[in-house]
């Protein structure tokens, strides 16, 4: 851990290793290219996530052939999903389509690792400990590789055709790079979650009511992520009296019996908070740099999406690098836009807490058929690259 990289130069590197950064990664090295990827934490450590992959995200998986990884992991198999709309319940069984009959949600020490996993069974060079601490650039501006640093806070110079920043929200490659923020959302939601053994539901749960909501996520050993979500405003304005306060008022106040089963249960053990963002997308390409995952495109948690979208970008980004031609990349960050315009925007809405009951209701009905659009145009993913296009993009400068 946090060892310097085997090589001074590779094709490209990658700042991040989690979902969208673990994913380009693979893809590019089953390519062919050599690809270095760095990430400041430890393996298989956790982080903040919403868990639930949507169909596109599965689908992927499963192109990919990890899918049946993440099954043998014991991820239970998704087949419902259910709207709780105050006293309205709506049930939605998960038909079988594009090689998937259900949806999974991994915990990401699970996930993670298995990108991460893949990635190096491809070729690519992984080293966890490192981080991107500035970019390395030539006289016209453009950038040529990456300063990289371990704990001990020794820099080593690595050269690159390409520097791709996967690296959150807070993106530092974004920063060194002072990139724009090309679309900004006003609302954020606010979230506290937990894991509960033996809840006992089966599918995902999505409980709203005037001002907040809940949802249930079934995940690895028996263990269901229990979040509740408000409003920023409301978390900030009551988080003095502790986030364990605020959920447990919250519960409740959405689903008294979810709530009593979640107390039959025992509770969550340790609660996480994610105090919200607004959603933004960075501009995402320029001369030997892109972003990827959250450091180019970050929406509101409340719709469960961002593994989903994290994978898809990384097949997007993939294939544009893939192509040789800088201008694909550049076309990659517009088309990222053009694909989740209507579904960015319908999700600021709900993350502001704004709406009534049949509002909210005509907004899921919304999202739903912008998700299966989503779904249906990843068809066009896994299109054969010609050999003279990776023998462009091993040389693309």
């Amino acid at each position: 851990m946090g060892t310097v990289p085997n090589k001074s130069r590779y094709d490209v590197i990658i700042a991040g290793a989690r979902c969208a950064g673990a994913s380009t990664a693979m893809l590019l090295a089953r390519a062919g290219l050599q690809v270095l990827v760095v990430e400041p934490t430890r393996r298989g450590s956790d982080t903040l996530s919403t868990h639930a992959l949507m169909r596109g995200g599965v689908q992927q998986l499963n192109r990919w052939g990890i899918l049946n990884s993440v099954r043998a992991s014991g991820a239970p198999a998704i087949r419902t999903v259910t709207f709780h709309y105050a006293d309205e319940e709506i049930r939605i069984p998960l038909g079988p389509g594009d090689g998937v009959d259900a949806l999974y949600a991994p915990r990401r020490t699970v996930l993670d690792e298995l990108l991460v996993s893949a990635a190096e069974d491809a070729g690519a060079e992984v080293r966890h400990g490192l981080a991107v601490v500035d970019l390395l650039r030539d006289r016209a501006g453009r950038v040529r590789g990456a300063s990289i640093a371990g704990a001990n806070l020794t820099t080593t110079n690595v050269e690159a055709n390409l520097v791709i920043g996967a690296d959150g929200i807070r993106s530092r490659v974004a920063r060194i790079l002072n990139t724009r923020v090309e679309h900004a959302l006003p609302h954020a939601s606010a979230s506290i979650y937990g894991y509960v053994p033996g809840l006992g539901l089966e599918g995902y749960h999505w409980y709203y009511d005037v001002g907040a909501s809940v949802g249930t996520i079934p995940s690895n050993g028996d263990e269901t992520c229990v979040f509740v979500s408000v409003a920023r405003e409301r978390f900030e304005a009551e988080r003095g009296f502790g986030t364990a306060a605020l959920y447990a008022a919250v519960l409740p106040e959405v689903s008294r019996e979810l709530a009593e089963r979640v107390a039959i249960a025992g509770g969550p053990q340790k609660l996480r908070a994610f105090a919200g963002v607004p959603g933004f997308l960075r501009r995402a390409a320029g001369p030997g740099w892109a972003l990827v995952g959250d450091a180019g495109y970050f929406r509101d948690p409340i719709t469960a999406h961002g593994i989903t979208d994290a994978l898809r970008d990384s097949e997007l980004l993939a294939q544009a690098v893939l192509r040789a031609d800088e201008k694909m990349i550049v076309r990659y960050a517009e088309e990222r836009y053009e694909r989740v315009r209507t579904f960015f925007e319908i999700t600021d809405r709900i993350a502001s807490f704004d709406w009534t009951m049949e509002q909210v209701k005509l907004d899921h009905l919304r999202l739903s058929k912008e998700m299966k659009k989503l779904a249906d145009s990843q068809r066009e993913f896994g299109a054969p690259v010609t050999a003279t296009e990776l023998a462009a993009a091993a040389n693309w400068s």
